[in-house]
């Protein structure tokens, strides 16, 4: 699982955008879509609607921001260390 950083990018869903490409497009992990789906799921209320696969247009998204592992400089040609 993630680690979150706390903070958050927003995200303006276009029309046919689905949950597995905005991981994709902000993470290169189309499974981290859980992710995305349980830091915005109070937009669908469960008592009111289920959450759907292909979002709705114009819906702002909150994408949260994951630590990264620490870069391993010794990997680096010396000019980029």
């Amino acid at each position: 699982m993630a680690i979150t950083t706390g903070d958050y990018l927003e995200h303006v869903s276009e029309p046919g955008e689905r949950w597995d490409t905005i991981a994709w497009a902000y993470y290169r992990d189309p499974e981290m879509m859980d992710l995305l789906i349980k830091e915005n799921r109070h937009l669908f209320p469960e008592e009111i609607a289920k959450i759907p696969a292909i979002l709705p247009p114009r819906l702002t998204l909150r994408i949260p921001v994951i630590e990264q592992d620490p870069l391993d400089t010794d990997l680096l040609p010396p000019w980029k260390r």
